[in-house]
């Protein structure tokens, strides 16, 4: 049983390796296997990770086990897989989003219909050759393939929050992405996801706090700011241009220690020696105090010389 993948086996691959009916009946008894779906098997105890579940829903729809020592996405040379994770379980699997709850998301090229318990199965006409791979040793939609699936499912800010996970773990940068989803004409969730990529609104943030961040900066009337930019010799979160403004939010993990917050201080005092304005907002403030940051905002760029009263 050496070959089983994260733990699992089916009947099919346990009949390939020798055992028969009676062989897998007896080491079912003796706690050997221990049955996780129909003709899916658990390999030495019942209780499996992440991977094995992930694994055994695969296989459970009819799906073959991945590549040995296939730790990041890479498609097969040989063989597509036609049965996959996908949705949000492929972005758990890529590192671009949590597990979700509930089923397991599958999507199989087969029209067969097949319910297995704890899986949502997509049915799907085609799944391109580039659109296919192996993470950790599981078959699971490419990330731009994966990206344009939650786009279906999910609201604008769910999405970028994808999409900058992507970008900052180099999953996938974000003009890749766009350049790739001219090779998915008609797709659905394609139109979507273009529309929130657009150079014009989209804008690369870092944390949750940042996206919070950029509705009041509308809100306020001020464009767009440009992000994770060099200022002064320093990284800050926002940049204005034209109005020479920075502005810096601070989450709880990041600046609540005293050699923080002296760092900050710092970073004030050579923006304000070099004649750029700092403005600073806590975590408490985007959050539960926006009517707030918003004057705050508007009164700094109208006294800048930047926004209308």
């Amino acid at each position: 049983m050496a070959r089983a993948q994260h733990g699992v086996l089916t009947r099919g691959q346990l009949l390939a390796l020798g055992l028969t009916v009676s062989g897998i009946r007896h080491r079912i008894a003796r706690g050997r296997l221990h049955p996780l779906t129909r003709a899916v098997y658990a390999v030495g105890r019942p209780d499996l990770t992440a991977n094995g579940r992930r694994m055994a829903a695969v296989l459970a729809c009819g799906g073959d086990v991945g590549l040995d020592g296939a730790t990041r996405l890479r498609p097969d040379r040989f063989s597509v897989p036609g049965v996959v994770l996908s949705h949000e379980s492929a972005a758990a699997l890529l590192g671009i989003g949590r597990e979700p709850e509930g089923a397991i998301q599958i999507s199989t090229l087969s029209a067969a219909k097949r319910r297995v318990p704890g899986v949502k199965l997509h049915r799907r006409p085609t799944l391109r050759r580039d659109s296919v791979g192996y993470c950790e040793r599981v078959p699971v939609t490419a990330p731009v393939q994966t990206l344009i699936d939650l786009a279906t499912r999910h609201e604008r800010r769910a999405v970028e929050r994808f999409v900058n996970e992507a970008d900052r773990l180099k999953v996938v940068r974000t003009d890749e992405l766009r350049r790739a989803l001219d090779d998915h004409p008609g797709e659905r969730g394609v139109a979507r996801l273009r529309l929130i990529l657009d150079r014009r609104t989209f804008r690369y943030t870092r944390s949750e706090l940042e996206r919070a961040f950029l509705p009041l900066v509308r809100a306020a009337g001020l464009p767009l700011p440009r992000t994770s930019v060099q200022v002064n010799g320093h990284e800050v979160d926002f940049h204005f241009p034209t109005l020479d403004l920075v502005v810096e939010t601070d989450g709880l993990t990041y600046h609540r220690t005293p050699a923080q917050q002296a760092k900050d201080r710092e970073r004030d005092q050579d923006h304000s020696a070099a004649g750029t304005h700092p403005l600073r907002f806590t975590h408490g403030q985007i959050k539960y105090e926006p009517e707030r940051v918003v004057r705050t905002l508007r009164s700094t760029a109208s006294r800048l010389g930047g926004a209308p009263p």
